[in-house]
């Protein structure tokens, strides 16, 4: 995120959503593979999935700071 009182730039918004979804992407499938599994890795199960929630809240509270500022527009 920036700092506070920091001006955000659109495309810098979007390119942070994009690296995001990407990373986002990758720990869906690393979720997957472990649901897949199981129950081998149980213990890996909790862990993956609140990193892989934390990072979708992120990307839709990214998303959404982009719409505000394109609105703003």
């Amino acid at each position: 995120m920036t700092k506070a009182g920091e001006p955000i730039n659109i495309e810098e918004l979007k390119t942070k959503i994009k690296r995001l979804n990407s990373k986002a992407g990758q720990m869906k499938m690393d979720l997957h593979d472990i649901a897949e599994g199981l129950p081998t890795d149980n213990d890996k199960l909790m862990g993956v999935a609140e990193a892989t929630h934390k990072i979708y809240c992120q990307l839709a509270e990214l998303k959404q700071q982009l719409k505000q500022l394109e609105k703003s527009k």
